[in-house]
Order: structure tokens, then sequence, then C-alpha cells
């Protein structure tokens, strides 16, 4: 056998392990798998209100509004050309509904909870150590005010 073959072959292999642990620690951080999650609940949030818009709200608009296919069948007739802009528009409603809904979620309601940790974590509970200082601190305001000759009257 050749050694040289041998020893790059077992690199390669090292090689490949390695690529393969690093990958591996990657993909299944945590953060990486949450992101992985988000996406996808942020698609199927999305498919949501795309049937939102479509099936519900854009064809209630086109009962109040007049047309014979509903929002779909709102085109101008440009030079021959048909521009749809109902479909524009229900695209347009889809859009606002999900920032809508993500501005609730995230300044509101995220907002709301940092405040909460926040307020939690502006008083700490105190330590043995800071409890005795401040025992030790009101025994000396204490003796000092003992110990303090009175104040003279102030003069006239």
């Amino acid at each position: 056998m050749n050694p040289i073959r041998e020893f790059s072959a077992r690199d390669a292999e090292k090689k490949a392990r390695s690529l393969f642990e690093d990958f591996k620690k990657f993909a299944f951080k945590g953060s990486v798998v949450d992101l992985a999650i988000g996406v996808i609940i942020g698609a199927a949030f999305g498919t949501v209100v795309k049937s939102l818009v479509e099936d519900i709200i854009m064809p209630l608009v086109g009962l109040v509004l007049p047309g014979d296919q509903g929002y779909a069948g709102w085109v101008w007739q440009v030079g021959g050309k048909v521009v749809p802009y109902g479909k524009f528009l229900g695209a347009l409603v889809n859009f606002l509904i999900i920032a809508l809904v993500l501005y609730i979620f995230i300044v509101k309601f995220v907002g709301w909870l940092m405040r909460s940790r926040e307020e939690q974590a502006a008083a700490p509970a105190l330590t043995k150590d800071q409890e005795l200082l401040m025992e030790i601190r009101d025994l000396l305001k204490q003796r000092t005010a003992e110990v303090a000759p009175p104040a003279a009257p102030p003069h006239a």
C-alpha cells in the first residue's frame, strides 16, 4: 500500500467529518431553528391573511361597489391592454392587514412584555450583604444623633 494515499484518504475523511460537525453545530443552533420556525409560521400566517383578503374582505367590498366579477374583475382598458387594478387592491389590503397585525404584535405586545421585564429587573432584591450594610448605616445614624449636642437656638 502507498502510505501517501492512506494519509490523504484519512485526511479527507477527517475534513469531511469536521465539515459535517461544523454544519451540524450551525444548523441546530437555537437561533437558526427559531428563525426557520418563524419563517414557516410567517408563511402560514401570510396564507391565512391572503385567504381572508381574497375570500372574505374583497368579496364584501365587491358587494358594495359595482362590478361583475368582484374586485378581480376591476380592470382598466388602456390601448387594448387590460390593467387588473382590482388584484392590486387585493394585494394592498393583504399587505395592510399583515402590517397591522405585525405592528400590534411587535410594537404593542412585545413592547409591553419588554417594559414589564424592565420593571421587574429595575428593583432587584437586596442581597444579605446589602441588608447588613443598611442595618449598620441605620445604627451609625442613630448613634450620631444620640451623641450630637443639641443645636443652639438661632440669634435674634
